[in-house]
């Protein structure tokens, strides 16, 4: 069968996708979640020949490795979504027009929607669960460095739907080749909307290449800016957490800037960070501020290269300002408009930051780890929209309807 016809099917499954009940979707999803502990060993099995192909210094490992209690808090993250108020049929406007015309606008699923990943298999799960209880079937596309995983979850999933009589087409995973990538990026008319997850380059790629609507998620330059009024005990939690908690994610720490009045307390605020031997790229500022405190083997002097780039390692730059302008004009140049977060203690400087700096998510005094779905209460995340056309920041359930307008009358016919 060609890629089209599957499409076709998935097309045809997403029109009966409506008319499944709340209450059944969200006993899927129970089930699916259950299904993923219970097969956890071979969903494991797979995942580890998928890891035995990559190095594990590259910085997609970590993203790629799944683990009993990755999969449990996987499945944490469906019963979450299952527990959510669906998104659909959602009222949001209504009024009665003088010819008696009802005019409601309601939420609608987009119908079908194709996502292309890397090496992320807790991708698969997610995206399947908020794509069922929004009511879209979904398409996805993984790379050729977690297929094994893939095929093993998409094959747990395909279990329960079948145990409950639905349409196996509304789930679709696509061979990891190109030619598959390609035909996706074109099937307008079978797909309504496509959501790349991964690195620059990925998400550069489908935006120039697909005739199909597309929403850009993942890319994180995330900075923490250390103002001349920040608490340094904040701020060495806040910078260590940011960077180390999960470095290879995109709400990681990427680059620290901090004010030039505040360069003696910069020992402070790395302090923890020679504990996840994270590399630094400073410059000169804070290279002198760092020599003989920073561990020597770990302190790089920085180029113009070490900024503006998202490293998803143990690795992040420091830059040096004069001022809370100088911090967001650099944050205006180097940022994925991703998360960018600030430390102070004044008034002024928190309230310049926030209506200032242009990013989906906007911190004061707290760690940009927090970026995601889950995090922010919406049960799972379908991704980070870093764009602003009509989704920005972690996108769950809300972020995958559209709407339509439903017109009820009484024989009601316009007059010439």
């Amino acid at each position: 069968m060609t890629v089209k016809e599957q499409l076709e099917l998935v097309l045809k499954a997403s029109r009966k996708l409506n008319l499944v009940s709340v209450e059944k979707i969200n006993q899927v999803l129970e089930d699916v979640a259950s299904a993923a502990i219970k097969n956890a060993s071979s969903i494991l099995q797979e995942n580890a020949k998928d890891l035995s192909r990559m190095d594990p210094a590259d910085p997609k490992y970590d993203r790629l490795m799944l683990t009993a209690e990755r999969i449990r808090g996987i499945a944490s993250d469906i019963r979450n979504v299952a527990s959510l108020p669906s998104p659909l049929g959602r009222i949001l406007s209504e009024n009665i027009r003088p010819n008696g015309l009802l005019i409601k606008k309601i939420t609608v699923p987009f119908g079908v929607i194709g996502i292309i990943y890397e090496a992320r298999p807790n991708v698969t799960l997610d995206v399947f669960s908020l794509c069922l209880k929004s009511g879209n079937a979904c398409v996805l596309k993984g790379g050729t460095d977690a297929n094994d995983t893939n095929v093993a979850i998409v094959k747990v999933i395909q279990e329960v739907l079948k145990s409950h009589g639905l349409d196996q087409n509304i789930l679709l995973l696509l061979p990891a080749d190109r030619e598959a990538t390609t035909e996706l990026l074109h099937a307008h008319g079978l797909v309504d909307l496509i959501i790349p997850r991964g690195s620059q380059s990925l998400i550069n790629f489908v935006r120039e290449n697909s005739s199909i609507p597309v929403i850009e998620t993942g890319a994180g330059i995330c900075h923490t800016y250390f103002d001349e009024s920040g608490d340094a005990i904040k701020g060495q939690a806040i910078v260590n957490n940011a960077k180390t908690r999960r470095p290879s994610v995109c709400n990681a720490l990427d680059c620290l800037i901090i004010h030039e009045n505040r360069l003696t307390d910069l020992p402070v605020l790395t302090e923890l960070l020679p504990q996840s031997q994270v590399v630094i790229y400073a410059d000169k500022n804070a290279f002198q501020a760092l020599q003989g405190k920073y561990p020597e083997n770990l302190l790089e002097p920085a180029s113009e290269e070490s900024f503006g780039i998202e490293f998803l390692s143990y690795k992040m730059s420091i830059k040096t300002v004069a001022n809370i302008d100088e911090a967001l004009d650099h944050i205006a140049l180097h940022s994925s408009k991703h998360s960018e977060a600030i430390v102070s203690e004044n008034k002024e400087a928190l309230d310049i930051f926030r209506k200032s700096v242009d990013a989906a998510s906007v911190y004061c005094n707290a760690s940009t780890a927090f970026t995601d779905g889950s995090q922010f209460g919406l049960g799972a995340e379908i991704g980070i929209s870093t764009q602003k056309l009509h989704a920005r920041g972690p996108m769950a359930l809300e972020e995958l309807t559209s709407y339509k307008w439903i017109i009820v009358g009484d024989g009601q016919i316009r007059p010439k």
